[in-house]
């Protein structure tokens, strides 16, 4: 693979970096002699007190910078990418896999499957272990990089290269032994597929992942998600009712066996198991400090808890009762809207003249077995909401964007919408607190719990 040319895109002002005249365009070489590979490098080499920097300048001019600085003190620069290399693809063809049931002619970025164990460190995503080489895996722990998070899907070897379609991708299991056998610290995550990798698999692999505890801190079982762009792939069935009340009762058995050993559940569902199988949610302490939060695990329980706290604190401060008049509507998608609409119904209870409208969005555009709010284009919103009253302003979940930007999945924008409905839309962050304030129209620090300094 081509080495990457690490292009300094900034220099903060008043660092070493400006000090030194290094300046946007300036090329880094080598760090104290050693070639940089990637961030990791680079964040591992500059922590020394007297580095030496080789940076080559736009027109060719090589300099050696001699570095006197205070331990783990930064340069200052920041580089055109910011993971100093290029992103590893991944070469599985899952048997579940979202991407490849995409349909044709959305933006390229949305079809890039990534594997990169460099992403589990700094955003959470998760890997197979297929794409990792012994190199990678001896940078991980040389760096200590954890948590890192892995997609195991099965520990049966056979199984795991079927489902993967990958002839190596049992083999790669036991690069895990390795990782374990230097602390380094994972989660795991297993996509279950009926017919698969269900019943006696789950059970397996529960089984053997439980023995890597407890540096394997935490195992997610989350359902497929199957759109209705499958034609000519793996033939899956939607998993049922029954399905999800056997599933949560082989989790809650293995929970039962391992809280009392180990301190942690280990394995948890996500919140969608409990919906299908028409379950309560469990209680805050079954997440062990909901460590599988972001992969849809406690989500809802997390925000309940933060909704009743925030209706607690605006009573306390006589925010609650109130009388207004306002006029208002949220949309999520159909996983979350039997709560959402609970919340509503609770606040318009305690203030006169508040009119909450919430609407379930179905998901048209991948299928209607698609209920997360996270994968809800702004065609169906609008589609959906065009002839519905509105009120004053219509307020999303901030899932419901791509990370950063303000455009949905199908390359419709919040000008896009907001423009069809003729209704400003707004943004609402992922928590109880937030949602209470939006709905009540003030500012959300009044509902914020004080966190004591002690």
């Amino acid at each position: 693979m081509k080495k990457m040319d690490h292009i300094i895109k900034k220099v903060l002002p008043g660092s070493i970096a400006e000090e030194m005249g290094m300046e946007p365009g300036d090329k880094l070489l080598q760090i104290s002699d050693t070639d940089i590979e990637d961030i990791f490098d680079y964040q591992f080499l500059v922590q020394d007190e007297y580095i030496e920097v080789l940076i080559e300048k736009p027109d060719g001019e090589q300099w050696l910078l001699e570095i006197d600085k205070d331990f783990d003190e930064d340069l200052g620069i920041e580089f055109e990418n910011g993971l100093m290399d290029e992103y590893r693809s991944c070469h599985n063809k899952c048997i579940f896999c979202f991407i490849d049931q995409m349909p044709k002619g959305m933006r390229k970025t949305l079809y890039f499957k990534d594997d990169d164990s460099r992403l589990s460190f700094l955003q959470g995503n998760y890997v197979t272990l297929t794409n990792m080489s012994d190199h990678d895996i001896d940078r991980i722990i040389r760096y200590n990089l954890s948590p890192i998070n892995i997609s195991f899907q099965t520990t049966n070897p056979e199984l795991r290269c079927k489902m993967l379609r990958n002839r190596f991708a049992g083999e790669a299991l036991k690069k895990v032994d390795k990782l374990y056998e230097a602390g380094i610290i994972m989660n795991g995550q297993i996509v279950l597929c009926k017919g698969v990798n269900d019943g006696e698999e789950l059970e397996r692999s529960i089984s053997d992942l439980a023995k890597y505890l407890p540096y394997l801190e935490s195992v997610s079982v989350v359902p497929v998600g199957l759109s209705k762009y499958r034609e000519g792939l793996y033939p899956l069935e939607p998993l049922t009712k029954e399905d999800a009340i056997k599933v949560l009762e082989t989790i809650h058995k293995w929970q039962d066996k391992l809280k009392p050993e180990y301190g942690l559940h280990f394995i948890h569902a996500s919140d969608e198991w409990y919906i299908l199988a028409g379950k309560e949610l469990p209680e805050a302490d079954n997440y062990d400090g909901y460590i599988q939060y972001e992969n849809g695990v406690g989500m809802l329980r997390m925000l309940i808890d933060e909704v009743d706290d925030a209706l607690t604190i605006a009573e306390k401060k006589g925010v609650l009762p109130c009388t207004v008049n306002r006029e208002i509507s949220m949309a999520t998608g159909k996983l979350a809207y039997p709560y959402i609409k609970q919340f509503a119904d609770r606040l318009m209870a305690l203030c006169e003249g508040l009119k909450v409208h919430v609407y379930a969005i179905a998901n048209e555009f991948f299928g209607e077995m698609i209920t997360v709010s996270g994968l809800i284009t702004g065609q169906d919103i609008i589609k959906q909401l065009k002839e519905q009253p509105l009120g004053e302003v219509l307020y999303l979940p901030e899932n419901i964007l791509r990370s950063g930007e303000e455009v949905f999945l199908d390359d419709l924008t919040i000008l896009d919408v907001q423009n069809s409905l003729q209704v400003p839309l707004d943004i609402v962050k992922s928590n109880g607190y937030e949602l209470i304030s939006s709905m009540l129209g003030i500012d959300s620090a009044v509902l914020m719990p004080v966190v004591s300094e002690d």
